[in-house]
């Protein structure tokens, strides 16, 4: 899946603190955002809209992915237009 970067305003000295005793804790940030964010998820959006997202997923990921290669009549086209 794709992901998108979230960016939001807080007080400078609250994150410090958050920051000292989560470290203290071995705990990181970003993964407990990332639990938050799967919550409000979870929440929020719709069991058949999550069954739908997560199914279009998987299908991508199983997409193999080919190496681009021109049509043949692209490949023509192409020669034909040359000029020496």
């Amino acid at each position: 899946m794709r992901k998108a970067t979230i960016q939001i305003q807080y007080d400078a000295e609250k994150l410090r603190a958050i920051r000292q005793y989560m470290g203290k804790n071995d705990a990181a940030l970003d993964n407990e955002l990332e639990d938050v964010m799967q919550k409000l998820y979870e929440k929020h959006v719709p069991a058949p809209v999550r069954e739908y997202i997560e199914s279009r997923d998987s299908r991508v990921q199983e997409k193999p992915k080919r190496p681009f290669r021109p049509s043949s009549t692209a490949a023509a086209n192409n020669d034909a237009n040359t000029t020496v």
